[in-house]
């Protein structure tokens, strides 16, 4: 079972070459969905050529997967070098291949904290104010393999409605990633939907970080016609994760980096995480045992 705070406790792409850890010219990156995709290579261009200058690569590859899984399997698959995964994703590779990646950091919110939050946001117009008012109406996830678009949501809602998911809505979908969920609810095609946050800061500006926060900041919502009206418990914030076959130097090189990022480039750092964070912090696999767990009671692999 999930404890009260979480956080306490198909091949992508044939690219893989032999040899590839050894000399390294190119470094391939996986993005996860959940956002345009032309909206994540413009996020990433800056991160690209960091790393080309830091690293000498002839090469850096960006690769965003149409869904969660495309990055998982490239992970698995050996196709990827390199990603950020949500914890659920995470746990997902590492219970088909515990020795596939390892996780070197994960980010900090303003407040120094390790972890967010999946919130449901409704219309205001709806009358929805709490989770509650929701029995009967639909519900919006975002992806399979998300953490505060799916997994929670599943197994944390019921403590609060009494009821399971598939029982208390009178339907659940998935909207294909966690901006596109949230659009769903503001376009009126769900009743809810379920998001990132840190929830942190102020409502009307999205909070500090999260999907809600990239949609107003686009000007892609206005947040003045949402309502939030449910809170999970803290969850982890997810990994950036290494492949383990480049070796413990790189995960170190690029630790080091990323630790780095954000005072050598906050601009390139604010755009790669999507919000308002801190920095990064040193994390390893332990800090995602509790969501192994319960992904593996869950909904499996």
């Amino acid at each position: 079972m999930l404890k009260k705070a979480l956080f306490a406790a198909t091949a992508l792409f044939a690219l893989a070459g032999a040899g590839h850890a050894a000399d390294l010219k190119e470094f391939r990156i996986g993005i996860l969905g959940g956002e345009n995709e032309t909206d994540r290579l413009r996020n990433y261009a800056c991160l690209a050529d960091h790393l080309k200058q830091e690293f000498g690569f002839e090469k850096v590859s960006l690769f965003p997967a149409a869904d969660y899984d495309g990055v998982i399997q490239g992970l698995l698959g050996g196709t990827l070098d390199f990603a950020e995964l949500g914890a659920s994703g995470y746990a997902a590779v590492y219970i088909k291949d515990p020795k596939a990646v390892t996780p070197i950091l994960t980010t900090q919110q303003k407040d120094g904290s390790t972890g967010y939050y999946s919130i449901g946001l409704a219309l205001k117009s709806s009358g929805i104010k709490s989770i509650k008012d929701a029995k009967g109406k639909k519900l919006g996830y975002a992806d399979p393999d998300s953490t505060s678009g799916y997994l929670v949501p599943l197994t944390q809602i019921p403590k609060d409605t009494g009821m399971p998911n598939d029982k208390f809505f009178a339907s659940t979908q998935f909207n294909g990633g966690h901006e596109n969920n949230l659009l769903a609810a503001y376009d009126g095609k769900v009743d809810v939907a379920v998001d990132d946050s840190s929830g942190l800061g102020d409502f009307k500006d999205g909070y500090t970080s999260g999907t809600f926060r990239k949609e107003v900041d686009k000007g892609a919502v206005d947040p003045n016609k949402l309502v939030e009206v449910w809170r999970s418990p803290l969850i982890p914030n997810g990994p950036l994760v290494v492949r383990n076959a480049l070796g413990q130097d790189w995960q170190k090189k690029l630790a080091a980096f990323f630790t780095a990022l954000p005072e050598k480039d906050h601009k390139c750092f604010a755009a790669v995480e999507g919000g308002d964070y801190k920095g990064y912090s040193p994390v390893k696999h332990d800090f995602y045992n509790a969501v192994v767990e319960v992904r593996k009671a869950a909904i499996g692999g």
